[in-house]
């Protein structure tokens, strides 16, 4: 899928997600928020003005969000920027409940937020025997880059075929490669690999 609709289905489908700051002894602070709007390129949301959230938003300028939905899970870190009340008529008109939460005269006290620049993942065991993995970025953050990657030291043994979960390492391959897209980056390749050639990144 392409960026777009990762945060389409984080919006519409997810909607009510697990987001994560520090709380004023750097401890993660979580707690849900709905995802409001989506635009294709980024993620909207709000909050009043008096909640401790806003307050962290506004001195750290960084999040972190989960949305899980059945077997499938978004997830997007990345530096959020305040806009005002800018977006704020189109978020209650596309969510409606939130007219009965915030009477129209009562709607001064919040701030609308937007995720400026991070990167995403989407992660999906719906089959569990080939699961789903894929990235995506914001604005102009960086591409994610994790896993477990085989370097040139690779002698084509096939132990860490023998031992992935997921069998998604091409032994067809010199050297062979791990198919980062189907990836569980559960570590079991790097411990038994004999000659030390599987680095994490």
């Amino acid at each position: 899928m392409e960026k777009k609709e990762y945060l389409k289905e984080l919006v519409e489908d997810m909607h009510s997600v697990v987001l994560a700051t520090l709380d004023e002894d750097g401890k993660p602070s979580t707690r849900v928020v709905d995802m409001m709007l989506s635009d294709g390129m980024t993620v909207y949301f709000l909050t009043a003005k008096g909640k401790e959230l806003y307050g962290q938003l506004m001195d750290q300028q960084y999040v972190s969000i989960s949305g899980i939905l059945g077997k499938k899970s978004i997830t997007i870190r990345g530096n959020v920027l305040n806009i005002g009340q800018d977006k704020l008529e189109e978020i209650f008109a596309k969510n409606t409940y939130m007219q009965k939460i915030y009477p129209e005269d009562k709607r001064d006290i919040l701030e609308v937020f937007r995720i400026e620049k991070g990167s995403g993942e989407f992660f999906d065991i719906s089959d569990p025997a080939r699961i789903e993995r894929d990235s995506f970025v914001i604005g102009e953050g960086d591409v994610p880059v994790g896993g477990y990657y085989v370097n040139d030291a690779c002698i084509l043994c096939g132990t860490c075929y023998a031992v992935c979960p997921q069998q998604c390492i091409d032994t067809a391959k010199n050297p062979v490669v791990i198919d980062q897209d189907h990836c569980l980056r559960c570590g079991a390749c790097i411990g038994v690999c004999p000659v030390n050639a599987i680095e994490k990144k």
